[in-house]
């Protein structure tokens, strides 16, 4: 099996990420290190999460960077998949703006490893007019989107179903065949 590196951010959903994701895939015998954006550590800390997590992956849930002389508690990725992403940090990527442990480890990779990209966005991040030219650099880069209205319908804020679930399903089978697995 795979090395399944999980990047997330603070976007709605997050709060399913182990049961959405991370738990499905080290169940399918992936091993998935979990990489998240400051903000979105302090929220799985806030959920009782982030102990969770680490207890179904076996490895930490890094936020920061390790010092020079540390060794990476991680072990490097086979794939990526990014998701929860927020408009934000999907635009740094595009950019190539590493500006947190998160966006290091998707820079660092992206046009290198699969790279699998969940944007969580609504209606008004994706009028914003650079939107679509940060979607063509990472689909020009080789990134794999998990994105239209077959797969994320786009509400004005505030205005989606409630109890809206994020498309683990699709995200798990763009995972599975980067990894010549067949997801069960």
């Amino acid at each position: 099996m795979a090395v399944v590196a999980v990047v997330g951010c603070a976007a709605g959903g997050l709060e399913e990420l182990l049961d959405g994701l991370i738990r499905p895939l080290v169940d399918h015998g992936h091993t998935v290190p979990v990489v998240v954006t400051p903000t979105a550590a302090s929220w799985l800390e806030d959920l009782g999460h982030d102990a969770a997590i680490e207890k179904v992956s076996g490895l930490p849930v890094r936020s920061a960077p390790r010092l020079p002389r540390e060794q990476s508690p991680h072990p490097p990725p086979d794939v990526l998949v990014a998701a929860p992403m927020t408009a934000n940090s999907t635009a740094k990527l595009a950019l190539g703006l590493a500006d947190n442990q998160a966006l290091t480890l998707l820079c660092e990779n992206l046009a290198v490893k699969p790279t699998i990209v969940f944007p969580r966005v609504n209606a008004a991040h994706a009028r914003q007019p650079a939107w679509n030219g940060h979607l063509d650099a990472l689909r020009s880069s080789g990134a794999d989107l998990v994105y239209g209205e077959d797969v994320w319908p786009l509400y004005e804020p505030r205005q989606a179903p409630p109890a809206r679930r994020l498309p683990w399903q699709q995200i798990i089978e763009r995972i599975e065949s980067n990894t010549g697995s067949a997801s069960s």
